[in-house]
């Protein structure tokens, strides 16, 4: 099995970096995980994002297959997903 590149695209820790460490922590494993992970739910409405959830947390992800990398576009707890989420373009 091959393994995802991680990138990460500036901005995509605004509400990361104000985590507690333990939350923080626990959020990064999980964004490592994806180098491997294939679990992610992709996001309804013609958004190209996928969504992966730390606790309360949820990472958005665009997964580029041929490159075989994922670009981590969000890090935070689910009202600031709720509000990054109702900026991005709809396609």
């Amino acid at each position: 099995m091959s393994e995802y590149s991680l990138i990460f695209k500036p901005g995509w820790d605004k509400y990361f970096s104000k985590m507690d460490k333990s939350v923080r922590e626990m959020v990064w494993k999980k964004i490592q995980q994806q180098k491997n992970e294939t679990n992610t739910r992709h996001l309804k409405f013609g958004v190209e994002f996928y969504v992966v959830e730390a606790g309360q947390n949820r990472i958005a992800i665009k997964i580029n297959e041929k490159e075989k990398s994922k670009t981590i576009h969000f890090a935070g707890n689910h009202k600031q997903y709720e509000k990054w989420y109702k900026k991005q373009p709809k396609t």
